[in-house]
């Protein structure tokens, strides 16, 4: 019989405007429905701290030793449910949830500028959009220079690259609590399906080029 395989997937605290974070409101929808018998799943709600997340992130991968971390965070602008494809290292100007902001502007000292996914996020969108799901996905290489670039960037770390972020609107706009967990159930299912093709390979850090965003 296989092993069963550990995934975790988080959701953001409420932040700014976003009262109810439609992030953590989905994964919990996620949680309820599950990813089957074989997969071990683990939710976590994250503040919107740039130190709490340095210190949990840690804690989450060595105490579950997951296959997969899937972050999940609201955008204001997103109108589909977005796969982003890398976390970056410099940016971080905006203050977080206690006004706190790094003093470096920076996720990891010495750190690569930015970290792709192991997983290809264009194959992924592909599959779930042609399941007829019902939830339009798209790709992006720019998750927002805050808490979601932040903590993505962390995980890849840590992860060597096995984290994936997934950006979805705000609740109502269009989709529902119910469409955003079957959506996110149909995303990391295919996920993990990947990760377990790949992990025969030795992936390490995938670097990317030097991305210029206007941000």
């Amino acid at each position: 019989m296989a092993t069963k395989r550990t995934v975790i997937v988080t959701g953001f605290e409420p932040f700014g405007d976003h009262t109810v974070n439609a992030s953590w409101v989905a994964v919990q929808e996620l949680e309820r429905l599950g990813l089957g018998q074989s997969v071990d799943l683990y939710v976590c709600e994250v503040p919107v701290e740039y130190q709490a997340v340095q210190s949990l992130l840690p804690s989450l991968w060595k105490q579950h030793q997951p296959q997969l971390v899937v972050h999940v965070g609201v955008s204001g602008i997103a109108t589909t449910v977005t796969l982003e494809k890398c976390g970056h290292n410099h940016g971080y100007k905006r203050v977080d949830n206690c006004s706190f902001c790094p003093d470096s502007q920076c996720c990891m000292d010495g750190g690569p500028d930015c970290i792709n996914s192991v997983i290809d996020m264009d194959l992924v969108c592909k599959r779930v959009n042609s399941s007829r799901l019902g939830v339009a996905v798209s790709v992006s290489k720019d998750a927002g220079r805050y808490l979601c670039d932040y903590t993505y960037y962390t995980s890849l770390y840590l992860g060597k690259g096995r984290s994936a972020f997934v950006h979805v609107p705000p609740l109502e706009k269009p989709y529902s609590a119910q469409d955003l967990g079957r959506a996110l159930q149909a995303i990391v299912g295919e996920m993990l399906e990947l990760v377990g093709q790949s992990e025969d390979d030795d992936h390490d850090h995938h670097h990317c080029s030097h991305h210029q965003h206007a941000h």
